[in-house]
């Protein structure tokens, strides 16, 4: 979740058995009634499937997700929140004093999917890509980048599908001033881990079913 003066921007807000806890954690930061904005990466349910309780939850909302995905995410629930297309390009919003920039992020695992970008913060929350399978008591960073590769490889191996889309957002992202890099799934990238995971998934062979 990002916050600025007057509204809160809540991130892959999680699936819907995870609404409760969720919501739990989210009020202790900010009052319900200023969260205006949710994002949406793409449309898998452990990202999304939660949106039918925040339609309840919240007075008004806009909710930024990829253009693509909207027939499906409305399925999920929206009698109240209003939806706000990406377009394949990205773009950026401005809250308040904040301004995040939306980083296309196509096929990576979905075929409309987005990142967000906080130049001031310098982080990168990449949703999917850096993903890990990790254990529930992993610690919160990156310790060893060597031993964290095959927690890694598979599910990028399986999950991403191109390569060309892949090396784009390689590309697209090592312009960006990044010092940490924050997975929807595993531990967080900082420092030179970042670039460490840049270089190891640019070789990497994606779309292939070995492990």
């Amino acid at each position: 979740m990002v916050t600025s003066k007057n509204n809160a921007f809540l991130m892959d807000p999680g699936g819907v058995e995870l609404f409760s806890a969720m919501l739990a954690n989210v009020i202790k930061e900010v009052p319900v009634e200023k969260i205006t904005h949710i994002f949406a990466s793409h449309q898998d349910p452990d990202v999304i499937s939660s949106l039918g309780l925040w339609d309840q939850a919240l007075t008004t909302a806009t909710l930024h997700s990829p253009w693509i995905w909207e027939g499906f995410i409305r399925h999920f629930g929206m009698n109240n929140i209003t939806y706000s297309p990406i377009p394949d390009e990205g773009g950026s919003i401005q809250l308040d004093e904040v301004s995040l920039q939306y980083i296309p992020a196509h096929y990576l695992h979905s075929s409309g999917n987005h990142n967000i970008y906080d130049p001031k913060a310098k982080i990168l929350m990449s949703g999917d890509i850096g993903a890990a399978l990790e254990e529930p008591e992993a610690p919160l960073f990156v310790e060893d980048f060597e031993q964290h590769i095959p927690k890694m490889k598979m599910f990028h191996q399986r999950w991403m599908p191109s390569n060309r889309a892949k090396n784009d957002w390689v590309a697209r992202v090592r312009k960006l001033d990044i010092e940490m890099m924050c997975p929807q799934h595993g531990r967080i990238f900082r420092g030179d881990d970042v670039k460490k995971f840049l270089d190891w998934f640019e070789a990497l062979e994606v779309g292939i079913l070995a492990g």
